[in-house]
């Protein structure tokens, strides 16, 4: 006599195994699957366009949208795998003929810097022409430099594979977006009810707001900074736009970089450059950030500094580049559907 026990059980047992094997086959591109989702989500009205400019040939416009978005998204972070090469083997042989000639004096501006001005003009003037003392002093730090090197090279690497095989599955997204939207919507439905299509408007327009708002801008900041570098023959030109990039959810981050760069170039007896590079940077990269921007995001997540901040750090050291991305977006999204679920009596309006 069969036990109506292990007929209840035995189902949930077996769809439980089957849901972890999936997991398990996918978890490898749980990354690029997230990453695409967004990116389909965020140019979804643009694909619409398109697709009625094609005649809504579904196919043909799906495949235009994967290679538009392969040439503005998957494109420029190749390019800057390929640059950073670059600038670590310039890198390498300027730090090869520093140790050969040695340090030249210390800037006479430094010992005048507060507090610790002074103690690092003297610590300089010890290397001063001196290659053999700088190369003992060096030889302190060229394993973990070079295990650093190897380690950033590994997480652009896996950047660029996953971006790739985001814009890969991107195409199936554009193809059977409308289906997918709607087995989402059901799920979502039995899970929360009449707040499905509230809950929905929230999470599209975070993403949104955090794709345009500040990953964009830092992108377009970083870009705007690495040519004006370029331009003006600052070294590490890339390096410097990935680092304003970075610093580009910081308030004051980009000023630092350019800052920097100009002042190296006026030390550097090239007062002109010098005060290109302050004025690009005044008026080009930091305009994006000051009035970009805040536009951008009051139309889509208000969010506050740190939700961003902790999403770009922690989204790199969890997911390698894309986590730059990937990382606020996903910590924005948790933050509003958290205020949202812990407001106290608050009714949900409906969804425009």
């Amino acid at each position: 006599m069969p036990n109506p026990g292990y007929d209840r059980y035995l189902p949930i047992l077996a769809l439980t195994l089957l849901g972890a094997g999936c997991v398990l086959v996918l978890w490898p591109f749980l990354t690029a699957l997230v990453w695409a989702a967004i990116l389909v989500s965020t140019s979804w009205p643009a694909f619409l366009w398109l697709d009625r400019s094609v005649g809504e040939r579904r196919t043909l416009a799906a495949s235009l949208m994967t290679l538009l978005v392969t040439v503005v998204l998957l494109g420029p972070i190749a390019s800057v795998a390929l640059a950073l090469a670059d600038n670590v083997a310039e890198l390498g042989r300027a730090i090869s003929a520093l140790v050969k000639d040695g340090l030249p004096d210390a800037p006479s501006w430094l010992a005048s810097l507060p507090l610790i001005g002074q103690s690092i003009h003297d610590y300089w003037q010890q290397f001063a022409h001196d290659s053999q003392k700088l190369m003992a002093a060096l030889e302190g730090f060229a394993k973990p430099a070079q295990a650093a090197a190897l380690a950033a090279g590994r997480v652009v690497g896996k950047g660029v594979l996953d971006m790739g095989i985001s814009v890969f599955i991107a195409f199936f997204f554009f193809l059977h977006g409308e289906a997918l939207a709607k087995r989402l919507h059901v799920a979502l439905e039995r899970l929360t009810g009449e707040r499905a299509n509230y809950l929905l408007h929230i999470v599209r327009n975070t993403v949104t707001g955090v794709i345009y708002g500040i990953l964009g801008t830092g992108l377009a900041q970083g870009v705007l900074a690495a040519v004006g570098f370029a331009i003006a023959g600052v070294p590490g030109a890339v390096l410097l736009g990935v680092a304003t990039f970075f610093l580009s959810v910081v308030p004051v981050g980009p000023p630092l970089v350019w800052g920097g760069a100009a002042i190296w170039l006026f030390q550097d007896g090239q007062p002109a450059w010098a005060a290109f590079v302050a004025a690009w940077g005044f008026f080009l990269v930091s305009t994006v950030d000051n009035v970009i921007k805040p536009f951008i995001i009051s139309r889509g997540a208000r969010l506050p500094f740190a939700v961003v901040f902790l999403g770009v750090l922690g989204g790199v050291l969890a997911f390698g580049v894309i986590g730059a991305f990937l990382g606020p977006t996903l910590l924005a999204v948790g933050y509003r559907l958290t205020t949202e679920w812990t407001a106290a009596g608050s009714a949900p309006p409906a969804a425009g």
